[in-house]
């Protein structure tokens, strides 16, 4: 069993297209990421793209890139092919690192991948407690509730659990969008149908749960801040004074 980190990576995002090759503190935004994964000691980091200047990009800086189809509609099914392509085994666990997730916690990649290599999982991901109430309520913060086992019972973009008896509330825990498979289990997850539920969230890990599959969840004490509009990036840039 070897662990590989792969950040998919396309260029024609259609809320902030070319975001992968965005400078931030004067280095593009995939460099930042791939950076992050190099800090996590895993053996193998790859970046899977269907633009060739962020293949050319990522070659400039050191990293190491393969071509995928531009069909893909998810990041998930890009990783397939790239395993593919890495001739990677069933056992192998393969972690989908957000090419937009620029300051990944180091510390989180142990997090995110103890539940397979403990065998209580064959996917994981992760979440965090929700701080403020601005971010309860918006649609682009997922929601996860869990079991007393600490599987995903459900991720939802509105707010679950629904707060109904007087008292102090419920812990709400917000979806960081990061996974950890098996290489088997990622080949079985692409080739399950998308389900109502996915379809209705636009969601796409609910595909698993639908289908009747266990996603682990590790609880991690901060958020990871995304870019997915030059918005985030102004925030982000305001935020940690750049």
């Amino acid at each position: 069993m070897k662990q590989v980190i792969i950040i998919p990576a396309r260029y024609g995002s259609t809320r902030f297209p070319g975001k992968p090759l965005i400078l931030i503190d004067g280095k593009p935004m995939i460099q930042h990421v791939y950076e992050r994964a190099l800090s996590s000691k895993t053996e193998e980091i790859w970046v899977a793209t269907d633009d060739e200047r962020i293949l050319q990009e990522v070659l400039r800086f050191g990293g190491k890139a393969l071509m995928t189809a531009k069909t893909h509609i998810c990041g998930t099914d890009r990783i397939a092919e790239a395993t593919e392509l890495l001739g990677l085994s069933p056992e192998d666990i393969v972690v989908n690192l957000q090419g937009d997730q620029p300051f990944f916690p180091s510390e989180y990649f142990q997090l995110l991948t103890e539940p397979l290599l403990s065998g209580k999982a064959k996917m994981a991901t992760l979440a965090t407690p929700i701080k403020t109430e601005e971010d309860l309520y918006n649609p682009n913060k997922v929601k996860v509730v869990l079991d007393c086992q600490g599987y995903a019972l459900y991720f939802s973009r509105s707010l679950i659990p629904y707060f109904r008896t007087p008292g102090d509330p419920p812990l709400y825990l917000k979806h960081i969008g990061v996974y950890a498979y098996t290489k088997e289990f990622l080949d079985l997850f692409v080739k399950l149908p998308p389900g109502t539920l996915e379809l209705t969230e636009k969601l796409e890990q609910l595909r698993a749960l639908e289908h009747g599959y266990k996603i682990a969840v590790n609880i991690v004490p901060e958020d990871v801040p995304e870019v997915d509009t030059p918005e985030d990036l102004e925030k982000l840039t305001k935020l940690r004074g750049m």
